[in-house]
């Protein structure tokens, strides 16, 4: 079963772009090498949806954190060692040794530098694997959930032939059948071992540098429930990728599956929500997140709207690209799925009658699907009112603090609707009616 999610979703809640400033996946991205790199990117494309699955992952990172291990490897020599292994070489060892004394004669001839860089290749296997041998022994194996890895590592390193090869001294000259025997017994027959090797070098990448930022950050780690238990519960979740970010409890179930939230313009509804999405999906890959205490149970997706905008190339305007989004939600919850769903200011492209009446009739409709989590925040407090009678609606509000003709935001989610309404006073404040007045008797010559 797959994490579904969109492209929309993805965007608003800038999960992915590795050199995009800001991104959730640039805020992880601190490996090293190339292989760490291509890991950390399959896992932000195929979250888990296993709660096992999941928690492992949570646990070998938090194991990680604990024992506060070191990258020990050297970037440029894991890279030898991957090229090297990349180069084919035939399976008989008499068609390599000739081909390697080919490389040896054309070397001294020509300029021809093959049979240099399988030096320099075979150069790197010993120095990665010498490495890999006391990383491994280092790695406390007690109440280690990576424990059969390092144990796998151990038990082929410490195989009669790789002892040999790793006790070979580099810088002393290798003889032309020396290098052919490895390059057959590396590339050949032991093939299957290095790359189990290379992939624990860029397993520990992964797991150091992503351990390393919770650790900086403060992340804790969320504990994954099956989908049965339908719940969501964070103590202190902010949002990851803002300095100073303020932090809230929330908590959602089946009995309480749907948050109405209200407040005002920059009161922090959208980081809110985001910060959850952005929570939710860390969680599905078992990675850190931006709370004291997460429980969750497996979602099978989620859907996002946040950021709506018109689309030109279809004839969409704005409002017509808002209903289009709610009917995809709609039938991806309709499917029975179980999902976080999330709309920020349903139908803001419409009148304010039609938006309340929008917004009502979607809220009630999706508060039915008890399978889903669903957040809606709006503008119109009144439709609070009206959603009074649905016991499984939790009411909150972000607040707004005035401080004389000033208002303060506190970020801190309360139970309730608000009643805040201070859009002149902040258009009174910034002295718009002031400037257009004086614009007007400008225009009319006074």
């Amino acid at each position: 079963m797959n994490f579904g999610i969109d492209k929309q979703t993805l965007e608003e809640l800038n999960l992915l772009g590795k050199f995009k400033q800001g991104s959730v996946y640039h805020l992880f991205n601190h490996v090293k090498t190339r292989g760490g790199e291509k890991l950390l990117d399959s896992i932000f494309r195929n979250p888990l949806t296993d709660e096992n699955a999941i928690n492992q992952r949570s646990s070998i990172l938090r194991f990680f954190q604990q024992a506060r291990l070191q990258f020990p490897f050297d970037v440029q020599q894991i890279n030898l060692m991957r090229d090297y292994l990349d180069t084919n070489a035939s399976n008989n060892a008499g068609v390599v040794m000739a081909g390697m004394l080919v490389k040896k004669m054309l070397s001294g001839l020509t300029r021809d530098e093959r049979y240099k860089k399988n030096i320099q290749g075979l150069h790197a296997v010993i120095i990665t694997m010498n490495k890999a041998w006391d990383f491994a022994r280092s790695i406390p194996l007690a109440n280690n959930p990576y424990v059969a890895q390092v144990e796998k590592i151990q038990q082929i390193l410490g195989q009669k032939w790789m002892k040999k090869l790793r006790s070979m001294d580099i810088y002393q000259s290798m003889s032309v059948s020396t290098i052919a025997f490895y390059e057959h017994l590396l590339k050949s027959k032991h093939l299957a071992e290095m790359e189990t090797i290379l992939q624990f070098v860029y397993e520990c990448d992964l797991y150091i540098s992503v351990s390393r930022v919770a650790e900086e950050k403060g992340f804790g780690y969320a504990y994954a429930l099956p989908q049965g238990a339908n719940t969501f519960t964070a103590n202190g979740l902010s949002h990851p990728c803002i300095t100073g970010a303020v932090s809230n409890d929330v908590q959602m179930d089946t009995e309480r599956n749907v948050i109405f939230l209200t407040g005002a313009n920059m009161a922090g509804k959208s980081t809110l929500m985001k910060s959850i999405g952005i929570a939710i999906y860390c969680c599905h890959l078992g990675f850190p997140v931006a709370a004291g205490r997460l429980e969750f149970s497996v979602r099978e997706g989620m859907y996002t709207s946040i950021n709506v905008a018109d689309n030109i190339g279809l004839g969409y305007s704005h409002f017509y690209a808002e209903v289009v989004r709610v009917k995809r939600a709609a039938e991806a919850a309709a499917s029975g799925k179980r999902l976080l769903l999330m709309f920020d200011e349903l139908f803001k492209g419409t009148n304010v009658k039609d938006a309340y009446d929008g917004t009502l009739a979607v809220t009630e409709g999706f508060s039915d699907y008890r399978q889903c989590l669903f957040i809606v925040s709006t503008h119109i407090t009144e439709v609070g009112e009206a959603l009074q009678r649905n016991k499984n609606i939790r009411f909150l509000f972000m607040p707004t603090v005035m401080e004389g003709a000033r208002p303060r935001y506190t970020y801190k989610i309360q139970e309730g609707i608000t009643e805040d309404r201070q859009g002149m006073m902040i258009i009174r404040n910034e002295g718009i009616l002031e400037l257009l007045e004086a614009g007007s008797r400008i225009a009319a010559g006074k």
